[in-house]
């Protein structure tokens, strides 16, 4: 077992995370915050219970900004989201 790690594996961690989401989804009290996750750069996940539309409402009704980026391959960010990482 290894300590101190910084990083995950990215595949296991978007799997992981996932399931977080979707169980959460599934209880009508209590959601773990899954919408606050993000991928790289901070782009929002379509993967995500009600895909990219309720990750953005989640967050924008807590204060972020969300951005869209590309004309034919469209994604979505949270503005400045480094301003809010949460330090481990």
């Amino acid at each position: 077992m290894v300590s101190g790690a910084d990083f995950t594996e990215p595949i296991t961690a978007g799997i992981f995370t996932s399931i977080v989401a979707w169980a959460s989804y599934q209880r009508s009290e209590n959601e773990t915050p899954y919408w606050r996750t993000l991928k790289a750069n901070g782009e929002l996940n379509p993967k995500y219970p009600g895909g990219m539309e309720e990750q953005r409402k989640k967050l924008e009704s807590e204060g972020h900004t969300v951005i869209q980026k590309g004309r034919k391959n469209i994604k979505y960010y949270v503005q400045n989201y480094e301003n809010v990482l949460f330090e481990l």
